[in-house]
């Protein structure tokens, strides 16, 4: 996918390359959907999907038994199984939620396109950039629906991050700044870089409205031979705007948060904020007549936004797309540039940094 391929981003309202404001239509039949995958995530996606407008939770499958009994104390009269074989026999599904552990992403994705049900896949939706290619060729070949459970891009506050800056609220768009770090859970075979940065990357990328042309990346592996707990990025865009990007499940205190500096204003979105965003005033501007900058210090700025569920809302905007045909926000075309930048800083670290092109 070219840089050109994102030059659109969503604007509520607008038909963009990024999604269409997809609505439920009043008097629809429900969409139904199987989540597979009754970890402590799947759970919360199966929640979701039972609450959400235009949508019939039908069936939970995952192979423990253990996950499939607590799943059964919360969703009565929804079908259980353990074999994914039994949920797409099923013909009145229309769509799978696939909620696997990473490595298996992919897969079972895979086995959904084929079966010709629509797939909402949790990010990554792939480990591999060969692996994220022929899933999103796979879904087009069958003439379905692909998307990534990039669950930030539903977030009000990234919603409302974007509108100020396509609107130019912040001036020039100078560089951005994401910090995602905790005391968290290691994942078996799986880095931080590709666990956890692509929640950052998804929205460095909605907010840019572009590729990056390189990425620098290093990263330690102190837990997990070849598999690296923490990861500092750096994105180089064609027009010199930099992305920070600094994850790790090794750090002391959990801490989630995100700066978009412009030349006119600033930025930040901390997700556990009671005001998540907040634009402040601040500039450095030519001092007239003089050498030099004249620091403008001005107020901050407590963005109001809409009580959402960002989940919740990522699942009706699925359910939306399936239903009226819409194209989804982070769809899988979108969500390969995804894995190309995690691509790309993998290269990195295994070459000591040096800036990788996206291939």
């Amino acid at each position: 996918m070219a840089s050109a391929d994102l030059r659109h981003c969503y604007i509520p309202g607008c038909a963009t390359d990024w999604g269409e404001p997809a609505t439920i239509a009043p008097f629809m039949s429900s969409v139904a959907v199987g989540v597979v995958g009754a970890g402590p995530w799947g759970l919360l996606v199966a929640r979701a999907f039972a609450r959400a407008r235009g949508a019939e939770l039908r069936w939970i499958c995952d192979l423990d038994d253990g996950r499939l009994a607590r799943a059964r104390a919360d969703h009565a009269g929804v079908r259980l199984t353990s074999s994914l074989d039994e949920l797409l026999s099923d013909r009145a599904v229309d769509a799978v939620a696939v909620a696997v552990d990473s490595p298996r992403h992919h897969v079972v994705a895979g086995r959904a396109l084929e079966a010709g049900r629509h797939v909402l896949v949790e990010k990554p939706m792939a480990l591999s950039l060969a692996d994220a290619s022929a899933l999103c060729a796979l879904a087009e070949r069958r003439g379905r629906l692909l998307m990534v459970g990039h669950v930030l891009l539903h977030h009000p506050a990234v919603l409302r991050a974007r509108e100020l800056v396509a609107a130019g609220a912040l001036g020039r768009i100078l560089h951005l700044q994401a910090t995602r770090v905790a005391f968290g859970t290691v994942r078996a075979h799986e880095s931080a870089w590709w666990s956890v940065a692509p929640h950052d990357l998804a929205v460095a990328l909605y907010l840019f409205d572009d590729l990056p042309v390189t990425v620098s990346a290093t990263g330690a592996a102190f837990l997990q031979p070849g598999f690296e707990d923490m990861a500092f990025a750096t994105l180089r865009f064609g027009d010199g705007r930099l992305a920070h990007v600094h994850v790790s499940w090794l750090a002391p205190l959990r801490h989630r948060a995100l700066t978009v500096v412009g030349s006119e204003r600033m930025l930040t979105f901390d997700e556990a904020a009671e005001h998540p965003l907040r634009i402040h005033h601040r500039s450095f501007q030519p001092q007239p007549g003089a050498a030099g900058w004249l620091a403008r210090d001005g107020e901050v700025e407590v963005a109001a936004l809409p009580a959402v569920e960002p989940l919740l809302a990522e699942c009706e905007h699925f359910v939306a797309c399936v239903a009226g045909g819409a194209r989804p926000r982070g769809g899988g075309r979108e969500a390969m540039g995804v894995v190309r930048i995690l691509d790309a800083g993998e290269r990195s670290m295994r070459a000591g940094g040096a800036p990788m092109e996206l291939r």
